[in-house]
């Protein structure tokens, strides 16, 4: 009997493109003006974004969420 595979819900590490942030921006600091223009900081606009039954763009949510991890990677840099 063959043995089953693991669950492809695991992420592997990817030994590809190591410069991945460079393609996800595609509009480099439009987000963060949209941001300014509420009155707002990146994170605070992020999380205001990302709630539920915002009314924002895909393309804001996107973004939101870019800022997010950016944000968090900042982060763990941070601490290193």
């Amino acid at each position: 009997m063959p043995r089953k595979r693991a669950s492809s819900s695991r992420r592997r590490k990817s030994s590809g493109n190591k410069n991945w942030i460079k393609g996800a921006i595609k509009r480099p600091g439009a987000f963060s003006a949209k941001a300014k223009r509420a009155g707002m900081s990146t994170s605070a606009y992020a999380n205001k974004v990302l709630a539920k039954n915002s009314r924002a763009s895909t393309r804001t949510k996107r973004q939101a969420a870019l800022a997010k991890t950016l944000a968090k990677q900042r982060r763990k840099r941070r601490k290193r």
